[in-house]
């Protein structure tokens, strides 16, 4: 008998722990009218599982489209979508300009308030070119951490303002989420607030200033691994990425890639 009661006491205990589990890992919040399941903070990830085949995300096209998010294009078209992200201003940008020059190749350029703020005639530089400017937050703070629509939009609307004041013109709505952490809140707000996000499907460790990756890593991880559809992520502050992009863009144009802009997600 006290067996028999000791089992019953286990299965109510087990059950009262996975429902408060539950309902602790979900919480429920509504944005602009809009009712989303809330996630914990993950980071944008990436499974390389053939090479030259579009690797597997932490989530699928199709969960991301619904948030008007995309990390590449389901296509076996040869594109590739070039993108630098451009926290700050250290010598390399010119360059990098001027290799996409050469090659008449469209990049998107995601940059947060201090590039705005201290390198006005690259952003200009960019425009002129053709290139897009994105939007990757005002001061580079995880955006899955805020707490309000306020908050985020706050961010936002900073490098809004800024680009305009340079360019005169109001900045296309990508958004890239810093260091790559997200949340299906923040994926719901960036679409209320009317911009698009962009992961990628390709990147490689060349953010490190003091420990930069040689020509050879570089090319181990950008050629093997490039993919139709690939959304590229580069850093704009990357000495490596200034010095082989050149031939990087040769390399891969002798592979039959082809660059396109992210307007077509537009």
């Amino acid at each position: 008998m006290k067996k028999c009661k000791k089992i019953i006491a286990l299965v109510l205990l087990f059950t009262f722990s996975f429902f408060i589990g539950n309902f602790t890992a979900q919480t429920v919040q509504t944005f602009s009218d809009k009712t989303v399941t809330a996630s914990s903070s993950e980071n944008w990830g990436l499974s390389f599982q053939e090479n030259g085949k579009v690797p597997v995300g932490n989530a699928s096209f199709d969960e991301l489209k619904q948030y008007d998010a995309y990390y590449a294009e389901p296509t076996k078209e040869k594109v590739l979508y070039l993108t630098f992200d451009a926290g700050f201003e250290n010598g390399n940008t010119s360059t990098i300009l001027d290799a996409l020059k050469k090659h008449n190749a469209p990049a998107t350029f995601f940059v947060v308030g201090n590039f705005l703020k201290t390198s006005p005639d690259l952003v200009k530089r960019m425009v002129k070119e053709g290139h897009i400017v994105g939007n990757h937050t005002l001061h580079h703070l995880d955006a899955s951490k805020f707490s309000s629509k306020e908050e985020f939009q706050k961010e936002l609307s900073g490098v809004e303002d800024l680009y305009k004041d340079i360019i005169k013109k109001p900045m296309k709505k990508l958004y890239r989420a810093p260091q790559g952490k997200y949340s299906i809140q923040n994926l719901q707000m960036a679409k209320d607030l009317g911009y698009k996000t962009f992961f990628w499907s390709l990147a490689y460790v060349d953010w490190y200033q003091n420990n930069q990756p040689t020509k050879e890593e570089a090319f181990n991880k950008l050629l093997n691994r490039i993919h139709p559809g690939a959304i590229v992520l580069l850093h704009s502050t990357s000495s490596t990425n200034a010095k082989i992009l050149d031939e990087l863009l040769t390399k891969w144009e002798e592979m039959g890639y082809t660059f396109k802009s992210l307007n077509s997600f537009l």
